[in-house]
């Protein structure tokens, strides 16, 4: 098992979130990437998100960016 293209593009969108601070969403501009957007919705679906193109994390979606930036860590 290994992880798909859109898996790898969910996690590099929790990257994107600053886990010191919760207060700081992001926002999924229109010219973004198409994967990307496609990943920040599928995360919303998810529940990990407050909006389709971005927002917040919710507490299910902190702990998914912590155990994301873990793995990073990890494998540097």
């Amino acid at each position: 098992m290994k992880f798909s293209t859109d898996q790898i593009n969910e996690l590099n969108a929790l990257l994107l979130y600053d886990l010191k601070n919760p207060l700081d969403g992001i926002k999924a501009h229109r010219n973004a990437a198409p994967e990307m957007l496609a990943a920040i919705e599928r995360l919303f679906d998810k529940g990990f998100i407050t909006l389709a193109d971005g927002g917040y994390l919710t507490d299910s979606g902190k702990k998914a960016a912590e155990h994301a930036y873990t793995l990073l860590g990890m494998l540097k």
